[in-house]
């Protein structure tokens, strides 16, 4: 999103994108840190799931930092991404463009639903899982404060870095049409789980 903000000329956008990514991605590596830690040192994403018993505040906090990667509303990456979208479908750009641009948001949320998927609803199929990483607050400790800010930075940043918020008027069709792609990937991914897994 980033580049594709860069090459609209949306040079503002991207550094707030650059911005709010840089959390929520943070809150990520801290949290799969975290697993591959609780789980044996292991780093095959296989051998993981139903991994939400012994690791309930990791995965909260890993599903905040999701749902903000995907552009989930009033959290961080939705004040970013929504604001690239919008302003990719107001500019005439051409269709080329806009399906791209909403395939790429399709992905992320097919990456973002198996990474959920596999880590903590299917079936553990690794070694013993210590869920003693809960209760070290210098692993924890960490992931709650990123967790907030993951919150909060979004609106802020937003409020801070431009001017008070204008209409864009869209067509009704472009105002659906991320919800559609991003809604199409997510049944997709959830049927392809079901069928490998």
């Amino acid at each position: 999103m980033m580049m594709f903000s860069i090459s609209l000329g949306l040079f503002e956008l991207a550094f707030f994108h650059l911005l709010t990514h840089a959390l929520f991605k943070a809150l990520l590596f801290l949290w799969a840190g975290i697993l591959i830690h609780g789980v044996g040192n292991t780093q095959d994403i296989r051998s993981f799931g139903g991994l939400s018993l012994n690791f309930p505040l990791v995965t909260v906090c890993m599903n905040l930092a999701n749902l903000s990667l995907c552009g989930v509303p009033f959290l961080a990456g939705f004040y970013s991404k929504d604001l690239i979208v919008e302003l990719a479908c107001q500019y005439s750009w051409g269709v080329f463009i806009l399906c791209m641009m909403f395939i790429c948001l399709s992905l992320t949320v097919l990456y973002s639903v198996r990474l959920t998927y596999l880590s903590f609803v299917g079936v553990y199929s690794g070694g013993p899982s210590i869920s003693i990483c809960e209760s070290d607050y210098s692993l924890i400790g960490p992931v709650v404060i990123l967790s907030s800010v993951s919150l909060i930075s979004g609106p802020i940043l937003s409020w801070l870095s431009f001017p008070p918020p204008v209409l864009i008027f869209l067509p009704v069709f472009l105002k659906w049409a991320a919800l559609l792609f991003v809604s199409i990937s997510l049944l997709a991914m959830l049927s392809l789980l079901r069928l490998v897994y």
